[in-house]
């Protein structure tokens, strides 16, 4: 049972403030639990009172005699640090406080509000709240709520931070016969926040679709590993309000400048594999399609209509919502041209005529749906005369059926239509009422469809590319700190770059003209100038570039305007001097950027776009969350309009896509390797059809962060945990690897349970039987939340063969973790069961749990002398189960 089950679904309520006065809190709450058909205990807590409505009542919690699953509080926000000292003396562990009068009343508010959360840690109890509205589980009539009416019960869970959105959002769902599993308002969030309600709801077997309502986020780690783990497997849709407010602190770079909230917020869910939508009428739309359409499997729409106009509107408002109309195969237009009259549209969208009867629908829906170029067909119909709505939805409804093709559907027009409407959605089908409706929502489920294709992403290191010097890197930052710098040089950014392999040109710095003539000589001309100095961000803005320069005449007539134009410009500024380096010249150059950012809820981001001195101007940026591998690094820059010219027109050749990757890659092994990089601008990365190259760079510091963080607390997604690879020898001398799983393992993965094991290890490994791993099991087991969950492998040295695997997934209860083991037969009792135990152990204490557990089944002997002879404690009567838990405290 998950630890938080008894708080949503309770067998037992006490109304803390409960009152017979009409209208008043305690009143509607007590009134909406018995008039919500609850079938569990329902109490009453108020002094004043011996009974309220019929309740019996109680003076305190304590005194009712016996801990009750839930507390819900309705009293003056000054009684709740009284009432949760109470609520931990009589066990109860579960509250929802209603009460207002906490942070969003100013700083007594939120010295209060301080009070409860101490006073909740102190007593281990959990709340949702203050200043919520409550929470519903309709399916067994608990309404712990001041809203108006209840929710239907159903299969979707609605988690809001705002109360009067839940009251509209349950209202209209109730007319489109849309019902909830939970219905849950978390208020201030104070002690529970999204991050663990998303894992109860994973947990939920009566939920199938999550949304949220979002406004801000407290615990951006939790939070996103909360996310990301129910959305593998349930659907979320989420809506986010505040999405123009302006960064919390203004930056020293470009990156800092054009990464605003919301759009490191998008680029989270992003990452997370949920969809977003802008618009309060989306959010159930959503919710309703994710939770019964089928999925495409691509972003191609197929348009059908009986009438030219709807199929234009559809085409033109795809062409606004970025929806990509499929292109129709030689064999589809055969096939059309064969069973439509002449004068059909010969194209997308597919005119069947205002004339088309069901044999002519039915063939035309079923030549698309038998296409390959499209992922999804949308079916337009207007009334006509010779095929009434109702029999053309039936075709539609059982010619959809023999196809594992998405069918969307429009009805357009009045009370006919409602027939035709009606006659799909029995069938299950999606039905809208205009063509923009429906197209936007085939264009929501083909971003779902690449957004959980992101999911399932898990970059693997680079770190351990021998090109990446993080050493040298750390020696860096260390010099600035010590010298009071927060910002690096640009030689010393520089030098930055070439840690992580991101190629830059040479720079030599120059402190008089004498050094400026002696760099040239080095470096060679044409050359160009730039200013060395700490306190100027962006030297364009005070004219301290200086390109082109082609000879010594050049160089002095251009060293001498540099200085006397920036000290004009910034006579306060500290000039160090002026850095030289070679002129990159690119005659089919593109100027690229690329930025780290620091957010202030989700720690490190990454920005790619357009480059130049009009970064700012064109905005063409976009965000995204480190770390990242190569096709995540391809997904940033085909969101980018720049991507538009990094391909090949006219007489310029296509730029060298592979090296941007590539830098931005190594960008993001730089950011998760280094705490201390707060902001970064990589501008222009200047990109042709041979390489790329960054021209300049800034980089600024945080000297409080210098030491390496190994829980990556600067993220909001755990990379891959490379500290945690090791080389080992087993007691026989034989040499092994052991390390993290990722995602390019499944190979290994499948061939070690499909051949490197015998039918009876799975069966003791599975607690079952199991031959083959579906590729749904197989990317479970090898696409890892790194900061949840923990696979260790175990390589042979020399054939590279996986001999073995350890792994941890978490409890229901939030503090323990359940193991699994196997080593493959050919190499069992020679000590590598031990050997990733004990490695997988260590990994566990350190991530934060506190035991561990285990399930065995009672013949499997091996196993049962393995766990005692690592400390595990074997219940004494667990002979006679079918299956055996073990439990061992790591401390």
């Amino acid at each position: 049972m998950h630890y938080l089950e008894r708080l949503f679904a309770p067998r037992s309520v006490a109304v803390v403030g409960a009152s017979q006065r009409s209208g008043s809190l305690g009143n509607i709450v007590l009134e909406n639990l018995r008039g919500g058909g609850f079938a569990g205990e329902i109490i009453a807590v108020n002094p004043k009172y011996s009974q309220v409505a019929g309740v019996r009542c109680y003076p305190s919690l304590e005194a009712i005699g016996h801990p009750v699953d839930l507390a819900v509080v309705a009293t003056p926000g000054a009684a709740v640090p009284s009432i949760v000292r109470d609520a931990g003396t009589a066990g109860v562990r579960h509250m929802v406080v209603l009460s207002a009068g906490f942070g969003e009343t100013g700083p007594a508010g939120r010295e209060l509000e301080a009070q409860v959360a101490a006073a909740v840690r102190e007593h281990g109890v959990r709340l949702i709240g203050p200043n919520c509205l409550g929470i519903m589980r309709p399916s067994i009539g608990l309404n712990a709520t001041f809203a108006r009416g209840a929710a239907r019960a159903g299969a979707v869970a609605l988690v809001s931070q705002s109360g009067a959105l839940i009251t509209a959002l349950v209202d209209a769902a109730t007319g489109l016969g849309i019902g909830f599993s939970s219905v849950i308002s978390t208020g201030a969030g104070s002690d529970l926040d999204f991050g663990e309600i998303l894992d109860f709801l994973t947990w939920d077997s009566a939920t199938r679709t999550i949304l949220l309502y979002i406004e801000g986020v407290h615990d951006a780690r939790r939070f996103v590993s909360g996310l990301r783990a129910a959305a593998r497997i349930k659907p979320i849709v989420v809506i986010k309000a505040g999405r123009h407010l302006s960064g919390s602190k203004a930056a020293m770079s470009h990156t800092g400048a054009l990464a605003g909230n919301d759009a490191v917020f998008d680029a989270a869910l992003r990452r997370c594999g949920v969809v977003r939508v802008r618009t309060y009428d989306g959010m159930l739309t959503a919710a309703g399609l994710l939770g019964a359409a089928r999925l495409p499997q691509g972003g191609r729409l197929a348009i059908l209509t009986n009438g030219g106009g709807p199929g234009v509107l559809a085409a033109d408002y795809a062409a606004d919502a970025g929806v990509e109309l499929a292109g129709l195969a030689p064999a589809t237009l055969e096939a059309l041209n064969a069973r439509l009259p002449p004068q059909w549209s010969h194209g997308n969208p597919v005119d069947i005529l205002g004339d088309a009867d069901a044999a002519r629908l039915q063939a035309a829906l079923a030549s698309l749906l038998a296409d390959d170029g499209s992922d999804a067909v949308l079916a337009l119909f207007y009334p006509q005369l010779l095929l009434p709505a109702r029999i053309a939805a039936q075709v539609i409804a059982d010619t959809a059926r023999a196809s594992a093709r998405p069918v969307l559907t429009a009805w357009l027009g009045g009370a006919e239509m409602q027939a035709g409407s009606a006659v799909v959605e029995a069938a299950g089908l999606p039905a809208f009422r205009s063509p923009e409706s429906a197209v936007a929502a085939f264009g929501m489920l083909a971003e779902y469809r690449r957004v959980q294709r992101l999911l399932h992403e898990v970059p693997p290191p680079r770190t351990r590319d021998s090109a990446h010097d993080v050493d040298a890197a750390q020696r860096l930052a260390a010099a600035a700190a010590a010298a009071g710098r927060t910002v690096l040089t640009e030689p010393e950014s520089k030098q930055l770059l070439a840690c992580f392999g991101v190629a830059a040109p040479p720079v030599l710095i120059a402190k008089t003209m004498e050094d400026a003539h002696t760099a040239a000589q080095r470096l060679g001309y044409p050359l160009a100038l730039k200013i060395l100095s700490p306190d100027i961000s962006h030297k364009s803005d005070v004219k301290g570039v200086r390109l082109g320069i082609r000879d010594e005449a050049g160089l002095a007539r251009e060293y001498e305007r540099l200085l006397a134009e920036v000290r004009a410009a910034r006579p306060d500024a500290r000039i160090e001097g002026v850095v030289v380096q070679p002129l990159i010249e690119k005659r089919f150059g593109r100027e690229l950027m690329i930025g780290v950012a620091t957010d202030p809820v989700f720690g490190r981001v990454l920005s790619f776009g357009a480059g130049g001195v009009a970064v700012e101007l064109l905005r063409d940026n976009v965000i995204g969350l480190p770390p990242l591998n190569r096709l995540l690094a391809q997904e940033m820059i085909a969101r980018t309009r720049i991507s538009r010219v990094l391909g090949a027109y006219r007489q310029v050749p296509a730029a060298d896509a592979a090296a941007i990757v590539d830098a931005l890659t190594r960008v993001s092994d730089m950011v998760c390797a280094l705490p201390w990089l707060v902001e970064m601008d990589i501008n222009p990365l200047l990109v042709d059809d041979a390489d790329c190259v960054a021209l300049d760079a800034r980089v600024v510091i945080d000297p409080a962060r210098l030491q390496p963080d190994r829980h990556y607390r600067h993220l909001a997604i755990h990379p891959y945990p490379a500290h945690l690879e090791t080389r080992a020898a087993l007691a026989d001398g034989t040499a092994l690897r052991v390390r993290p799983i990722r995602p390019e393992d499944a190979a290994l993965e499948r061939d070690f349970v499909e051949h490197q094991i015998s039918e009876q290890s799975r069966r003791t490994r599975f607690l079952g039987a199991v031959r083959t791993l579906t590729p749904e099991m197989l990317a479970r087991l090898t696409q890892l939340d790194y900061e949840r969950e923990l696979a260790l492998i175990a390589l042979s040295e020399d054939t590279d063969q996986m001999i073995g695997v350890a792994r941890y997934n978490p409890n229901p209860d939030g503090e323990s973790c359940e193991f699994a083991v196997t080593v493959a037969d050919a190499w069992q009792r020679r000590g590598a069961g031990t050997l990733l135990m004990e490695r997988l152990m260590d990994a566990a204490r350190d991530a934060g749990y506190r035991r561990m557990t285990g399930n065995v089944l009672p013949d499997n002997d091996a196993m049962l002398h393995l766990a005692r002879s690592l400390g595990f404690e074997v219940p004494a009567t667990a002979m006679a189960s079918t299956v055996i838990e073990i439990t061992r405290v790591l401390g």
